[in-house]
């Protein structure tokens, strides 16, 4: 098998996801659990978990609409 025509499709969506995710904490005004640095060194250490995480449980609700 071609190792790299797997990895670099699972490379891309990495580095996409964990740009998202820093974004994401970039526009946000507040964080929950953690200061922004600490989600920030979450999300780049463990990709794809810590940018879950963030997602999941760091975002503050108080832009939502409910």
């Amino acid at each position: 098998m071609d190792q790299p025509a797997i990895l670099v499709p699972a490379v891309v969506l990495a580095a996409a996801f964990v740009v998202y995710c820093y974004v994401e904490l970039a526009r946000a005004t507040e964080v929950r659990f953690l200061p922004k640095w600490g989600w920030a060194v979450a999300v780049a250490i463990s990709v794809p978990l810590g940018g879950i995480v963030y997602l999941l449980a760091g975002r503050s609700e108080t832009g939502s609409d409910a």
